[in-house]
């Protein structure tokens, strides 16, 4: 799943995006209103984080020009505003929580995880083809019987890989599914990580289609 996140501090930004990356999220960061608004226009996130004081421009008024448009994206408010008042006011304007800084990390990715159920997404059902089978709640994946955990980035590629059994996806593809807008992606990072996925759970779990990129066998009597 492909989370905005919007925050100017910088320490704290860092923080839920390595948080995001290591629960096997894609985090795009942005760090004032005009970026954000501009992030929104494009309709590519399942969810967003969004803060409320912010260089050129308020998260509420985001917010509620946002639900003018979409009604459905899933909108985490995080800020330091803690009265009842700013709270009703944060809920009303469209949002989906409400966190107040400091919080926890675990806990915002539960309420995330929470607000992204209630679209019928379903961030922790377990996605499986044939012998080889990927458990959100855990990162854990099984091939022929084989059972590891993986990293948050490895988690994201066999993800996006056993979402669509049977395709072919490209580098570019799954950088697209794995890296967020502002990361520097190494030319073999893709490369690598299909290398430590297949080195923990299996060479064949993961096909490469010389010259045009890798998938996972579609399993046509039982695919979930």
């Amino acid at each position: 799943m492909r989370i905005l996140v919007v925050e100017d501090d910088e320490l704290i930004g860092t923080a839920i995006a390595r948080a995001l990356h290591d629960a096997a999220y894609v985090a795009d960061w942005v760090v004032d209103a005009p970026s954000a608004r501009g992030a929104l226009l494009g309709r590519e996130h399942d969810a967003v984080l969004l803060d409320l004081n912010l260089p050129h421009g308020d998260g509420l008024s985001i917010l509620r020009d946002l639900r003018k448009r979409d009604a459905d994206i899933p909108v985490l408010i995080m800020t330091a505003r803690d009265g009842v008042d700013d709270r009703i006011e944060g809920l009303d304007s469209g949002a989906d929580d409400y966190l107040v800084k400091p919080f926890n990390l675990d806990e915002m990715l539960a309420r995330l995880r929470a607000a992204t159920r209630k679209l019928g997404h379903h961030p922790d059902a377990t996605l499986s083809s044939g012998k080889l089978s990927l458990d959100p709640r855990t990162l854990v994946a099984v091939y022929n019987n084989v059972e590891c955990r993986l990293s948050g980035r490895e988690f994201a590629v066999l993800r996006a890989l056993l979402s669509r059994p049977g395709t072919i996806l490209s580098r570019s593809e799954l950088e697209n599914r794995v890296y967020g807008w502002n990361e520097q992606v190494d030319s073999n990072a893709v490369e690598y990580l299909i290398h430590t996925i297949r080195k923990k759970i299996g060479h064949s779990a993961i096909r490469n289609i010389r010259g045009v990129g890798w998938m996972v066998d579609r399993d046509e009597s039982h695919v979930r």
